[in-house]
Formats: C-alpha cells, sequence, structure tokens
C-alpha cells in the first residue's frame, strides 16, 4: 500500500530516491564505503548482516533485496531465513553466532547490551573494528528499514526473483552506481 500519494502503487526505493534525491549523496557513498570498503567482515558477512536485521525488522524489501547481495557473495539464502528464526540453530560458523547476537541484541534491546555481550563477540575472534563495523551496518540498516517502511515501498524481491545470471551484477554495482541510475549526481 503507497502512503505517499505520488508514489506508486507498488513502491520501489528507486522510486522514493527520485522523489527525495536531495540528502542521497552522501547517503549512498555512506553504504559504498560501509559495505564494500575495507573491513575485517567480509562483503559476504556484511550484506549477511543488512539481510539478517533487516528480517529481524520485517522489512521484506530490504531483507529479500539483502538477501540477494549476500547470494551474489556466496551466502546460501536459506541460512539466512535459518539466523532470522534462530541463530544458535543456524547453519553459519560459531564465530559468526556472537556477532549476530550481538546485532540482534542492538536491534531491540541497545541499552541492555552489557560487556558480556561485547566479551562473546570478542572471545570469537572479532576484533573491535570488526564489532563497530557489525554495529554500523546494524544500525544503517534499522535506518534504511524505517525509511522504506516509513515512505509504504512495497516491493518485494522474494515475490520478483531475479534469473540466476541476474545475481552477478550485484558483484561489481556500487550503491553509487545506483543513485548514478537514478540521475543521482555522486560525482
Amino acid at each position: 500500500m503507497a502512503l505517499f500519494p505520488s508514489l506508486p502503487e507498488i513502491a520501489h526505493l528507486s522510486d522514493v530516491y527520485k522523489k527525495f534525491p536531495k540528502q542521497l549523496k552522501p547517503l549512498l557513498m555512506y553504504h559504498d564505503v560501509l559495505l564494500r570498503g575495507e573491513s575485517p567482515l567480509s562483503v559476504a558477512e556484511r550484506e549477511l548482516i543488512a539481510a539478517f536485521v533487516s528480517g529481524l525488522n520485517a522489512c521484506n524489501f530490504c531483507f529479500g533485496a539483502h538477501k540477494l547481495y549476500a547470494r551474489a557473495f556466496g551466502v546460501d539464502e536459506d541460512v539466512i531465513d535459518a539466523l532470522v528464526a534462530d541463530i544458535d540453530r543456524a547453519p553459519v560458523s560459531e564465530n559468526l553466532k556472537p556477532l549476530l547476537h550481538y546485532v540482534a541484541r542492538l536491534k531491540t534491546l541497545p541499552p541492555r547490551l552489557t560487556k558480556a555481550d561485547a566479551d562473546a563477540v570478542f572471545a570469537a575472534g572479532w576484533s573491535e573494528e570488526a564489532l563497530f563495523d557489525a554495529i554500523q551496518v546494524a544500525a544503517l540498516f534499522n535506518y534504511m528499514n524505517r525509511i522504506i517502511e516509513g515512505t509504504g515501498v512495497t516491493f518485494d524481491y522474494q515475490e520478483t526473483p531475479l534469473p540466476d545470471d541476474g545475481y552477478e551484477r550485484f558483484k561489481t554495482a556500487s550503491y553509487s552506481d545506483f543513485g548514478r541510475s537514478l540521475g543521482i549526481d555522486m560525482d
């Protein structure tokens, strides 16, 4: 259901960005730095966190879109579904689980994060930089999920799957490229 009368009934994020392009350049550049830049977390792990947080937030658009990105970088989409259902039973490495528990708790109970939560991440072999990057990805997708839901974006990637060859483009396209494709000056 479209919440903004100027958006199509089945709105996509691109419709929102075209309508309100003013602040997008720094946002898309931040996406590029955070999700594709140097990090102790792989691109696959960062996209998995983006999809995971979006799944926890029940944001179908971002959940579907970032499952596609994660798949392009080698993550099975069923793994992300399993993580949303139960981190401890999901088929991911044991060292990733404390990091995912941390970002899940950040989504639901941020004031109740404790030193023990951070220590569990460090004990699993992650650095402070890795944890900070995971926190930033989680925070970005809590933010993006609110934009999607607040504007009434209803396009659902799970209802419109891409052909297998469509995943390859996710490996090379940047978030700034997405902005450029919409006519946003990214230079």
